[in-house]
């Protein structure tokens, strides 16, 4: 720990915060990107700068070290603290009201969305072709949603073969599934599995030193995707689907400036300090556009800045990241539903806006933590009998709108592992205190060598300093 210390001494204490650093790199990002695309605007379309490829690269990098912790990560995490919650009393009441909540802040979400749609009216004399709209690459159906939940193999892994070679990929629900399914037997064995459940936890512990190295390039990391979207996608790509995409943004920043608040002052925790610790999740979603990538870093701030015990957040967390998706699953979908309807002169009834409803609310984990969610709004279109053909309409906001989307679906991840351990008494008070004089545990874990996190990182009981942060 003397090492990390002295190390951090190097870096400006304005500098060290974590929130301070994705900020920087926010602008920075924003600055390239008017750089790339000012030297972009002389090419051929098909061309782009030096900058505009080494940002496309970068950020590429990141992303996809991100994604190569998930499936290890969500397999250590989740069997490990189905083995940590059988030393709480309640642990099926802490899955439950997960879900639970869950379920709730969805259904606020969607609502708010449907009201915001009826007010607006998106889609009424648009000026859109319907000629020109794109074919979606992908389509849900609720039997569909229901197959992806059964894993193909014990793994959740599919391949493809292409020309430069064969790649490997998973589906994080099927993951979570397997996982939940081997920690309930490791349970369910006794003695028997006890070395495999300290096989788990030794793993948990070197995915963590892994992905601190990873979390300590996540300002580079946003810098380098905030520049490629700005060079990549400016004012000129909304099109006649400007007021659209202000709806939509409209719909999310309810969703996180009102109903996220209110949830929280009901709870008794302060909305300023959970912005705070909270905010580098947030940005990390917006540009990263994508809840699994981000779902490392996300758990960490749970544990590190919120105070949420690690049984309980690396549940909860994973879980989210697959199944809480507030602004694919319900403001998106809502709000592209009712510009749909409106397009093509379809006049939707209080039925339809019940089904928009539970579609939200219980079909969430179609998305399965990927960027976009077209599938989410072709489940909904299906649903209501709406032409599918509208999907491609709106294909061309997805990138800028799907920005906006994930910072809300990794705020609410976020939110409903702090509101569901407040409940049941269980925010480490000492971490979240450490939070809020400027400089938390989190900011320590990133600048700290990894090997002394990895020491430290040991499982810690689920009402070791559980008091509740004060108002």
């Amino acid at each position: 720990m003397t090492n990390g210390a002295t190390k951090s001494r190097i870096i400006p204490a304005w500098l060290r915060g974590f929130g301070v650093q994705i900020t920087l790199g926010l602008i920075i990002g924003v600055i390239l990107g008017l750089v790339a695309r000012n030297l972009n605007a002389g090419l051929p379309e098909e061309e782009m700068s030096w900058l505009s490829s080494v940002l496309a690269w970068l950020g590429g990098t990141y992303v996809q070290l991100l994604k190569i912790m998930i499936a290890p990560l969500i397999f250590a995490a989740v069997v490990t603290s189905i083995s940590n919650l059988r030393k709480v009393a309640n642990a099926a009441r802490l899955a439950i009201q997960t879900l639970i909540w869950f379920a709730i802040t969805a259904f606020f979400s969607v609502t708010s969305a449907i009201l915001i749609g009826l007010i607006f009216k998106p889609g009424i004399n648009s000026t859109i072709d319907a000629a020109t709209a794109a074919e979606p690459s992908k389509t849900g159906s609720w039997l569909g949603f229901i197959n992806s939940v059964i894993p193909n193999n014990i793994l959740g892994l599919t391949a493809k073969v292409q020309d430069s070679g064969t790649t490997l990929d998973f589906n994080a629900l099927q993951l979570i599934v397997v996982s939940m399914a081997i920690g309930i037997a490791a349970l369910k064995a006794g003695k028997a599995a006890e070395p495999f459940l300290s096989f788990t936890e030794s793993l948990l512990n070197v995915v963590q030193v892994v992905l601190w190295w990873i979390i300590r390039l996540a300002p580079i990391g946003t810098a380098a995707l905030l520049g490629n979207a700005v060079a990549t996608y400016g004012w000129d790509a909304l099109g006649s689907l400007a007021q659209f995409v202000f709806v939509i943004y409209l719909g999310l920043a309810v969703v996180i400036f009102g109903i996220y608040p209110a949830v929280l002052a009901y709870h008794r925790i302060p909305v300023i300090g959970f912005f705070k610790r909270v905010w580098p999740i947030t940005s990390l979603g917006f540009v990263t556009r994508s809840s699994m990538g981000t779902m490392p870093v996300n758990q960490r701030v749970a544990e590190k800045s919120m105070g949420v015990p690690r049984a309980y957040a690396s549940f909860a967390i994973p879980l989210g990241a697959t199944t809480k998706m507030d602004g694919c699953a319900a403001v998106f979908p809502a709000i592209a539903a009712i510009f749909v309807a409106n397009f093509y002169n379809v006049e939707l009834n209080f039925t339809h806006y019940i089904l928009i409803v539970l579609v939200s609310v219980f079909g969430s984990a179609a998305t399965a933590g990927t960027t976009g969610a077209t599938v989410m709004l072709t489940l909904t279109l299906s649903t209501l009998g709406l032409p599918l053909a509208g999907v491609g309409l709106l294909l061309a906001t997805e990138p800028i709108i799907d920005m906006g989307r994930t910072a809300v679906n990794v705020t609410g991840q976020n939110l409903i592992s702090v509101i569901v351990a407040k409940r049941e008494g269980l925010l480490n008070q000492k971490v979240w205190d450490a939070a809020e004089h400027g400089h938390s545990a989190f900011d320590e874990a990133v600048n700290e060598d990894p090997i002394d996190a990895a020491i430290d990182s040991t499982p810690e009981h689920m009402s070791e300093s559980a008091t509740t942060p004060s108002k």
